[in-house]
């Protein structure tokens, strides 16, 4: 039986995973890092963003454990934690332009 405290437990883990990809910078650094380990600067540069809002996304995905880092002497590398998440992202953005082009072709019917 699950206990109201684990149903709780759970909800708001999967909110807090939510959270992460709530946002679409977060995703396209988890799409930049899916392609290699960068540092914030390299990923500021990258995605046109600047230092101090790339680290804070940084660290919400962190947190979230869904990247880690690697430190080389002054220089810390993100990583990608799972390569999955780049499999479950592309799959959610399957199903919404499915849903798109499904209400599309119901607007053309009216």
């Amino acid at each position: 039986m699950v206990t109201q405290a684990l149903a709780q437990e759970i909800s708001q883990l999967e909110a807090d995973f939510c959270f992460a990809l709530s946002d679409p910078t977060r995703l396209l650094i988890l799409y930049a890092l899916a392609e290699g380990p960068r540092n914030v600067t390299e990923l500021a540069n990258e995605l046109q963003v600047i230092q101090p809002t790339t680290s804070r996304h940084l660290k919400v995905l962190r947190e979230r454990d869904l990247v880690y880092t690697v430190r080389q002497g002054t220089t810390v590398t993100y990583h990608l934690a799972d390569p999955r998440l780049i499999q479950a992202l592309d799959i959610l953005r399957s199903v919404m332009r499915d849903r798109l082009a499904h209400r599309a072709g119901l607007m053309e019917e009216k």
